[in-house]
């Protein structure tokens, strides 16, 4: 089985996966190593910021990696911003039926009210050399764009309104519970 995290920047998607990791043993990859392993290496020319190429560019490669792990039948994490909202579109129903989809985001209600707790906890898990630095209005933004674009194709995010560690922890949960359901 294959697990896509995605959402906007700041969100906890590596948060979440490292909870996952240590919960069902799953491995993760996080898209922000190999956008960086590629850029560094000069295989692209494409920069950290250049969003939109990237997820073309990158989608290209993590699809071909959750299809061999699937026909492998090797279980693995993906997290990143960059998957497409159609990424569905790219695989047959044989993979799909081995992928679980979770997209997180923030209300602006929760960003309004906790935006010196997002900034603060961005790096709890892997310190970013390029400090983000977001404002509340880049972040409202962006977890606009990324809620509005992944349920435009039916899929169901999952809004953080207030308590973030009952979010986290109510996702883990039913992760676990899907996963025994479906060994």
């Amino acid at each position: 089985m294959v697990i896509i995290i995605t959402g906007a920047s700041c969100v906890g998607k590596t948060h979440l996966s490292q909870k996952l990791l240590e919960v069902i043993k799953y491995p993760y990859l996080s898209v922000d190593h190999l956008k960086m392993g590629l850029i560094r290496s000069k295989v692209t020319n494409l920069r950290p910021e250049d969003d939109f190429e990237l997820t073309n560019y990158l989608w290209n490669i993590e699809k071909e990696i959750i299809m061999t792990a699937i026909e492998n039948k090797q279980n693995l994490i993906i997290e990143g911003c960059y998957i497409p909202f159609d990424y569905r579109k790219y695989f047959d129903k044989e993979y799909l039926k081995d992928i679980l989809f979770i997209g997180l985001s923030l209300s602006k209600n929760y960003i309004n009210k906790y935006y010196d707790d997002i900034i603060k906890y961005s790096n709890i898990i892997e310190n970013r050399i390029f400090d983000i630095n977001y404002s509340k209005d880049e972040i409202i933004k962006d977890n606009e764009y990324y809620y509005n674009g992944f349920t435009s194709y039916n899929e169901k995010m999952n809004v953080i309104e207030d308590d973030y560690s009952s979010s986290i922890d109510e996702i883990i949960a039913s992760v676990c519970d899907y996963v025994k359901r479906n060994i």
